[in-house]
């Protein structure tokens, strides 16, 4: 029997029309009740690698397994039913070979039941992408500044600052798309050098600390909405939840401590 859900989630078709045509969407999602919340309003949903620092409080993302991704891949399918939803492939999941890549790749796609999965770019990528591609797993590239590789790069490095820097991202887009990936995040580079980019490519470009002109934006959503004092300078709080959060706790332990929570209307 077929079943027809009233709601039609994203395609990686519908992504790739896009360029030229309307901006793309994209924010972070770590969690079913915010996946339910940002889905109405997002193209495409990323559980990123940042969950690792934002939702577990650890200093980078070079500690994050496949295990945490696919736990909280999996509570974001259950939250969303409108956007596409791409899955991060952490550090040590994809580096030693396609065939590695391949195994871990499925697993993701096949326990959370997410559209596709995203991988920083090294100098195995393309065919690490072509490999994946080849054999039914979408992929989204990602450029330019890259996490995973901030102990090689002695930090989080804007990308294309220089005309050699500028040279090679170009290549390194070029590259994936060449490879077959259908997307690519471009993370803090050169405005001017972002716009090349996503004028040199056929697929889309996602910016996140890069150009207006990418054919889409993404950031963290905890970031976008206030939850840290510090965030990166690309960063427009539309939100502070924080504060909020602070100001709702200090009430309600002022009113335990002063028994006047619960009051006769809120027990039984």
């Amino acid at each position: 029997m077929s079943h027809t859900s009233a709601t039609q989630r994203k395609t990686i078709k519908d992504i790739m029309k896009a360029k030229g045509h309307h901006k793309l969407v994209c924010l972070t999602a770590y969690t079913a009740p915010i996946a339910q919340m940002l889905d109405e309003h997002c193209d495409l949903l990323l559980v990123g690698d940042s969950v690792g620092m934002v939702l577990h409080g650890l200093p980078d993302t070079t500690a994050v397994t496949l295990d945490m991704m696919i736990m909280h891949g999996k509570a974001v399918m259950r939250g969303s039913q409108n956007a596409l939803v791409v899955v991060d492939m952490p550090f040590g999941s994809f580096e030693e070979s396609p065939q590695a890549a391949y195994r871990n790749a499925l697993r993701v796609m096949q326990e959370t039941g997410c559209q596709a999965v995203k991988l920083e770019y090294n100098s195995a990528a393309p065919e690490t992408i072509r490999f994946l591609v080849d054999r039914g797993i979408p992929v989204v590239a990602h450029i330019g500044l890259r996490p995973q590789y901030l102990h090689v790069e002695g930090g989080y490095k804007v990308a294309g600052k220089s005309e050699e820097s500028r040279k090679e991202q170009l290549e390194c887009a070029r590259q994936v798309a060449d490879a077959g990936a259908f997307c690519v995040v471009v993370e803090g580079t050169k405005d001017e050098v972002a716009r090349e980019i996503s004028d040199s490519v056929p697929i889309p470009t996602i910016g996140i600390g890069a150009s207006v002109d990418c054919d889409g934006q993404i950031l963290v959503t905890d970031d976008m909405l206030g939850m840290f004092d510090k965030t990166p300078k690309f960063v427009r709080k539309y939100a502070e939840l924080k504060s909020q959060i602070e100001q709702g706790v200090k009430s309600f332990a002022n009113d335990v401590r002063r028994e006047q929570f619960p009051a006769e209307n809120e027990t039984y």
